[in-house]
């Protein structure tokens, strides 16, 4: 997952059919860098990851929404960066060296899927749950 360095802050301006989508974000460490957390549209890399926020990472939990969206699929993706370069640092081998996560838990058992972090949104609004991970321990 590559979420783009700087997230598009701007919401969706949907049409009269719009809702809204909150996101909490647990398992963040507090005082360390930025949570990044995107709406994911048909895939989960970074061209399809368009829609997001960010905030310092200043709580073990952190709230985020979005509105006017579109009722649709959707997914959620979520990091901490916690060395402050903007992106979801790596492994040579691709593995994540700092907390993330997706909706409905996808990714914790390997290379994350979009349907399986998949939801449907629709009117009013949905309220999601994000259980950041660490894959590899801290260096």
């Amino acid at each position: 997952m590559r979420l783009p360095v700087l997230l598009v802050a701007g919401l969706l301006a949907g049409p009269a059919g719009a809702a809204s989508v909150r996101v909490t974000v647990e398992g963040v460490q507090p005082g360390t860098g930025r949570v990044f957390v995107a709406l994911c549209v048909g895939g989960l890399s970074e061209q399809f990851c368009r829609i997001g926020e960010s905030a310092p990472a200043s709580a073990p939990a952190l709230g985020f929404g979005f509105s006017d969206v579109p009722p649709g699929l959707y997914a959620v993706a979520a990091y901490q960066d916690l060395d402050g370069d903007g992106r979801l640092a790596r492994t040579p081998l691709g593995l994540p060296r700092e907390p993330y996560g997706f909706s409905n838990g996808a990714g914790r058992g390997g290379r994350p899927d979009f349907s399986a972090a998949a939801f449907t949104l629709a009117e009013p609004g949905a309220s999601l749950r994000i259980r950041l991970i660490q894959a590899l321990p801290p260096r």
